[in-house]
C-alpha cells in the first residue's frame, strides 16, 4: 500500500468516525424520547438519500471533468474543507473555542425531544423521523463529501468507501454495546488530526491539478511523489502548532 493509499483510509476512517458518532447522539437522543421506529425510519430515508447523492455526484464529478480538472477542484475544496476543522481545532486547543463534548448535545437533544410537541404522519413520530433524518443526512453528506474526493483523486473509491464503512460499522457496534453516546472518543484530538490530513492531501492534488492551466493540461508532479504528502503534512503540523501558540498568548 502507497502512503497515497495509507493516508486515504486512515483519513476516511477518521473522519467518517467522528461524523457517524455525531449522527448516533441524535438518533439515541430521538429513540430514547420519540420512539425508536421514528428514530430507525429517519435513519433508513437518510441512508437512501445520501446513497443517491453520492452515486449522482460521483458519476458527475468522475465523467464530467478531466483528471487534472478533476484534482484541481476536488482538492481545493477538500483543502477549503480541511483548513475549515483545522481552524476550530487551533481555537479549541487555544482556549478560544469550547471542546466538542458529545454528553452535552446528547442531554440537548433528550431536551428538545422531550419537549417537543406530538406530531404524526404515516404512522410515526414526526418530530423524532425529522431530527434523525436531519442529522443523519447531514454528517452523511461529510461523510459522502470526503469519500468521494478522496477516491476519485487517488482512483481508489472503493478503498476510500470501505474506510468509511468499517468506521460506521464499528461505532454503531460500539454505540449499540454501550447504549450511551460514544463521549470517550478523544473526537476533538480525531479532528485536528483529519484537518492536518485533509489540509495535506487538498494541498497536494490542487497543485496537481495546477496543470489543468497548462499547454497540455495535464496534472503536474511533485518532484519527490509521495514524499511530498509528508513534507506538507509536516508544514501544517508546524503551522498549527505556532499558530495554536501564537493565540494560547494572547
Amino acid at each position: 500500500m502507497s502512503a497515497a493509499d495509507l493516508g486515504l483510509v486512515v483519513s476516511v476512517f477518521f473522519a467518517s468516525a467522528v461524523e457517524f458518532v455525531e449522527a448516533l447522539t441524535i438518533v439515541l437522543a430521538m429513540g430514547v424520547t420519540r420512539g425508536w421506529r421514528s428514530a430507525v425510519a429517519g435513519t433508513v430515508a437518510a441512508l437512501a438519500a445520501l446513497a443517491i447523492v453520492a452515486a449522482l455526484a460521483g458519476y458527475a464529478l468522475a465523467e464530467w471533468l478531466p483528471e487534472s480538472l478533476l484534482q484541481l477542484v476536488i482538492g481545493t475544496l477538500l483543502l477549503i474543507f480541511g483548513l475549515q476543522w483545522l481552524r476550530k481545532a487551533i481555537l479549541r486547543s487555544a482556549g478560544l473555542k469550547a471542546l466538542n463534548d458529545e454528553d452535552e448535545v446528547y442531554r440537548e437533544e433528550l431536551e428538545a425531544g422531550r419537549e417537543a410537541g406530538a406530531e404524526r404522519h404515516l404512522g410515526l413520530d414526526w418530530f423524532g423521523f425529522v431530527v434523525s433524518f436531519k442529522g443523519v443526512f447531514l454528517e452523511g453528506l461529510e461523510i459522502v463529501f470526503i469519500v468521494i474526493t478522496f477516491g476519485l483523486n487517488a482512483r481508489n473509491v472503493p478503498l476510500a468507501a470501505a474506510g468509511a464503512a468499517v468506521a460506521g460499522v464499528l461505532v454503531l457496534a460500539i454505540g449499540a454495546a454501550a447504549h450511551r453516546p460514544l463521549a470517550n472518543v478523544p473526537q476533538n484530538r480525531i479532528k485536528f488530526a483529519v484537518g492536518l490530513l485533509l489540509s495535506t492531501f487538498g494541498t497536494f492534488w490542487a497543485v496537481e491539478g495546477l496543470g489543468w492551466f497548462s499547454e497540455t493540461g495535464e496534472s503536474l508532479s511533485w518532484p519527490s511523489g509521495d514524499v511530498a504528502i509528508l513534507v506538507l503534512l509536516a508544514t501544517w503540523s508546524v503551522f498549527s502548532w505556532a499558530a495554536i501558540r501564537v493565540m494560547a498568548d494572547r
